[in-house]
Protein backbone atom coordinates (compact mmCIF):
# COMPACT_ATOMS: atom_id res chain seq x y z
CA UNK A 1 0.00 0.00 0.00
CA UNK A 2 1.50 3.49 -1.12
CA UNK A 3 2.29 5.71 1.70
CA UNK A 4 3.13 9.55 1.68
CA UNK A 5 4.15 11.73 4.09
CA UNK A 6 1.83 14.96 4.46
CA UNK A 7 1.67 18.46 6.38
CA UNK A 8 -1.79 18.40 8.21
CA UNK A 9 -3.63 22.04 9.14
CA UNK A 10 -1.80 22.67 12.25
CA UNK A 11 1.78 22.62 10.98
CA UNK A 12 2.58 18.92 11.77
CA UNK A 13 3.28 15.83 9.94
CA UNK A 14 1.37 12.43 9.06
CA UNK A 15 1.40 9.57 7.08
CA UNK A 16 -1.43 9.45 4.63
CA UNK A 17 -2.50 5.44 2.67
CA UNK A 18 -3.11 6.43 -0.23
CA UNK A 19 -5.24 3.44 -1.53
CA UNK A 20 -7.44 3.93 1.43
CA UNK A 21 -7.65 7.56 1.60
CA UNK A 22 -6.48 7.10 5.51
CA UNK A 23 -4.62 8.79 7.50
CA UNK A 24 -2.51 8.16 10.79
CA UNK A 25 -3.78 11.54 12.43
CA UNK A 26 -6.37 13.91 11.57
CA UNK A 27 -5.67 16.07 8.53
CA UNK A 28 -6.82 18.85 10.24
CA UNK A 29 -4.25 18.27 12.77
CA UNK A 30 -2.13 15.81 13.97
CA UNK A 31 -0.86 17.68 17.32
CA UNK A 32 -4.21 19.10 18.10
CA UNK A 33 -5.85 16.08 17.65
CA UNK A 34 -3.83 14.18 20.11
CA UNK A 35 -3.84 16.86 22.38
CA UNK A 36 -7.66 17.11 22.59
CA UNK A 37 -8.81 13.52 22.39
CA UNK A 38 -5.87 11.63 24.19
CA UNK A 39 -4.30 14.77 26.67
CA UNK A 40 -7.38 16.56 27.50
CA UNK A 41 -10.09 14.17 27.17
CA UNK A 42 -7.81 11.14 28.91
CA UNK A 43 -4.86 11.80 30.73
CA UNK A 44 -6.07 14.93 32.17
CA UNK A 45 -8.52 13.08 33.83
CA UNK A 46 -5.55 11.14 36.29
CA UNK A 47 -3.36 13.30 38.79
CA UNK A 48 -2.73 10.61 41.15
CA UNK A 49 0.91 8.93 39.76
CA UNK A 50 1.75 6.62 38.90
CA UNK A 51 -0.71 6.00 35.63
CA UNK A 52 -0.50 3.34 33.31
CA UNK A 53 -1.56 3.87 29.81
CA UNK A 54 -2.39 1.44 26.83
CA UNK A 55 -2.33 2.69 23.11
CA UNK A 56 -3.77 0.54 20.67
CA UNK A 57 -1.94 1.75 17.64
CA UNK A 58 1.32 3.30 18.21
CA UNK A 59 2.47 4.38 14.71
CA UNK A 60 4.08 7.39 14.50
CA UNK A 61 5.20 7.48 18.31
CA UNK A 62 2.90 11.18 18.46
CA UNK A 63 0.47 10.63 21.24
CA UNK A 64 3.65 8.43 23.14
CA UNK A 65 5.89 11.56 22.71
CA UNK A 66 2.91 14.19 23.83
CA UNK A 67 2.02 11.95 26.57
CA UNK A 68 6.01 12.09 27.78
CA UNK A 69 6.34 15.62 27.96
CA UNK A 70 3.26 15.81 29.68
CA UNK A 71 4.67 13.71 32.36
CA UNK A 72 7.71 15.73 32.35
CA UNK A 73 5.09 18.87 32.99
CA UNK A 74 3.30 17.43 35.66
CA UNK A 75 6.21 15.25 37.23
CA UNK A 76 3.94 12.24 36.57
CA UNK A 77 4.62 8.54 36.69
CA UNK A 78 4.11 6.75 33.19
CA UNK A 79 4.23 2.96 32.48
CA UNK A 80 2.94 3.57 28.72
CA UNK A 81 2.92 0.03 26.66
CA UNK A 82 2.07 0.61 22.85
CA UNK A 83 0.98 -2.03 20.88
CA UNK A 84 1.67 -1.80 17.00
CA UNK A 85 1.36 -4.83 13.97
CA UNK A 86 2.97 -2.94 11.48
CA UNK A 87 5.49 -0.83 12.83
CA UNK A 88 6.25 2.57 11.11
CA UNK A 89 9.37 2.58 8.78
CA UNK A 90 13.09 3.86 10.11
CA UNK A 91 13.00 6.52 7.38
CA UNK A 92 9.58 7.92 7.69
CA UNK A 93 10.19 8.68 11.28
CA UNK A 94 12.64 10.56 10.01
CA UNK A 95 10.21 12.73 8.41
CA UNK A 96 8.03 13.40 11.34
CA UNK A 97 8.12 17.09 12.45
CA UNK A 98 6.61 16.59 16.21
CA UNK A 99 10.07 17.70 17.70
CA UNK A 100 9.87 21.20 16.37
CA UNK A 101 6.36 20.98 15.86
CA UNK A 102 5.78 20.70 20.02
CA UNK A 103 9.05 22.85 20.68
CA UNK A 104 10.78 19.88 22.25
CA UNK A 105 14.11 20.46 20.91
CA UNK A 106 15.66 19.73 24.38
CA UNK A 107 13.76 16.16 23.92
CA UNK A 108 14.98 15.30 20.48
CA UNK A 109 16.76 12.23 22.06
CA UNK A 110 13.77 11.34 23.84
CA UNK A 111 11.48 10.60 20.34
CA UNK A 112 14.32 8.48 18.90
CA UNK A 113 14.90 6.55 21.92
CA UNK A 114 11.04 5.77 21.61
CA UNK A 115 11.41 4.67 17.95
CA UNK A 116 14.93 2.61 18.46
CA UNK A 117 13.80 0.91 21.49
CA UNK A 118 13.06 -2.58 21.25
CA UNK A 119 9.82 -4.42 20.50
CA UNK A 120 8.83 -6.24 23.34
CA UNK A 121 10.61 -5.46 25.55
CA UNK A 122 10.47 -2.66 28.40
CA UNK A 123 12.71 0.33 28.09
CA UNK A 124 13.29 2.85 31.11
CA UNK A 125 12.64 6.06 28.68
CA UNK A 126 13.83 8.21 31.95
CA UNK A 127 13.10 8.25 35.31
CA UNK A 128 9.56 8.57 34.95
CA UNK A 129 8.16 7.39 31.75
CA UNK A 130 8.78 3.30 30.82
CA UNK A 131 7.65 2.39 27.35
CA UNK A 132 6.53 -1.25 26.46
CA UNK A 133 5.92 -1.26 22.49
CA UNK A 134 4.63 -4.43 21.34
CA UNK A 135 4.26 -5.81 17.90
CA UNK A 136 1.28 -7.50 18.49
CA UNK A 137 -2.39 -7.75 16.67
CA UNK A 138 -5.29 -5.51 18.37
CA UNK A 139 -7.07 -9.17 18.92
CA UNK A 140 -4.29 -10.53 20.39
CA UNK A 141 -4.81 -8.97 23.92
CA UNK A 142 -5.70 -10.68 26.43
CA UNK A 143 -4.55 -8.49 29.29
CA UNK A 144 -6.90 -8.71 32.56
CA UNK A 145 -6.95 -5.23 34.40
CA UNK A 146 -3.59 -3.50 34.03
CA UNK A 147 -4.58 -0.10 32.64
CA UNK A 148 -5.79 2.73 34.06
CA UNK A 149 -6.42 4.73 30.49
CA UNK A 150 -6.69 3.31 27.22
CA UNK A 151 -5.90 5.63 23.96
CA UNK A 152 -7.66 3.60 21.34
CA UNK A 153 -6.33 5.32 18.17
CA UNK A 154 -6.61 2.52 15.28
CA UNK A 155 -7.06 3.56 11.81
CA UNK A 156 -10.98 4.71 11.00
CA UNK A 157 -14.30 2.19 11.26
CA UNK A 158 -14.30 3.54 7.38
CA UNK A 159 -11.44 1.11 6.48
CA UNK A 160 -10.95 -1.25 9.31
CA UNK A 161 -14.46 -1.78 10.99
CA UNK A 162 -13.27 -4.84 12.37
CA UNK A 163 -11.20 -3.05 14.46
CA UNK A 164 -13.60 -1.74 16.35
CA UNK A 165 -15.73 -5.03 16.82
CA UNK A 166 -17.28 -6.10 20.25
CA UNK A 167 -14.69 -8.65 20.55
CA UNK A 168 -12.04 -5.97 20.16
CA UNK A 169 -13.82 -3.52 22.59
CA UNK A 170 -14.36 -6.69 25.39
CA UNK A 171 -10.60 -7.07 25.21
CA UNK A 172 -10.22 -3.23 25.66
CA UNK A 173 -12.91 -3.47 28.84
CA UNK A 174 -10.81 -6.46 30.47
CA UNK A 175 -7.51 -4.94 29.84
CA UNK A 176 -8.82 -2.04 32.12
CA UNK A 177 -9.15 -1.65 35.72
CA UNK A 178 -12.28 -1.01 37.73
CA UNK A 179 -13.15 2.91 37.11
CA UNK A 180 -10.37 3.17 34.05
CA UNK A 181 -11.34 5.46 31.09
CA UNK A 182 -11.14 4.62 27.20
CA UNK A 183 -10.91 7.43 24.93
CA UNK A 184 -10.96 7.78 20.87
CA UNK A 185 -11.22 10.10 18.33
CA UNK A 186 -14.70 8.25 16.95
CA UNK A 187 -18.24 8.82 17.36
CA UNK A 188 -19.91 6.20 14.97
CA UNK A 189 -22.94 5.16 16.38
CA UNK A 190 -22.23 1.36 15.69
CA UNK A 191 -18.79 1.74 17.84
CA UNK A 192 -20.82 3.30 21.03
CA UNK A 193 -23.57 0.25 20.88
CA UNK A 194 -19.98 -1.69 20.54
CA UNK A 195 -19.10 -0.37 23.59
CA UNK A 196 -22.17 -0.59 25.84
CA UNK A 197 -22.46 -4.60 25.00
CA UNK A 198 -19.50 -5.10 26.49
CA UNK A 199 -20.37 -3.18 29.67
CA UNK A 200 -18.98 0.67 28.92
CA UNK A 201 -20.77 3.71 30.37
CA UNK A 202 -20.13 6.12 26.90
CA UNK A 203 -20.55 9.76 26.80
CA UNK A 204 -20.17 11.90 23.87
CA UNK A 205 -17.80 14.97 23.94
CA UNK A 206 -16.93 18.03 21.59
CA UNK A 207 -14.70 16.62 18.80
CA UNK A 208 -10.90 18.05 17.99
CA UNK A 209 -10.51 20.68 15.03
CA UNK A 210 -12.28 19.09 12.08
CA UNK A 211 -14.35 16.50 14.10
CA UNK A 212 -17.51 17.49 15.92
CA UNK A 213 -18.04 14.64 18.25
CA UNK A 214 -15.54 11.67 20.39
CA UNK A 215 -16.30 9.33 22.74
CA UNK A 216 -15.17 9.17 26.06
CA UNK A 217 -15.89 5.05 27.85
CA UNK A 218 -15.74 4.41 31.64
CA UNK A 219 -15.08 0.61 33.13
CA UNK A 220 -17.77 2.00 36.14
CA UNK A 221 -18.01 -0.61 39.20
Amino acid sequence: MKREIIKTLDGSTTIHLQEWDECYHSKHGAIQEAKHVFIKNGLSLFEKNPVSILEIGFGTGLNAFITFLESKQKNQKIDYVGVEAYPVEANEVLEMNYVSELDALEFENIFEKMHKSDWDKKTEICDAFSLTKRKQFFHEIDDLEIFDLIYFDAFGYRVQPELWSTEIFQKMYNSLKPNGVLVTYAARGVVKRSMIEVGFTVEKLAGPPGKREMFRAFKKV
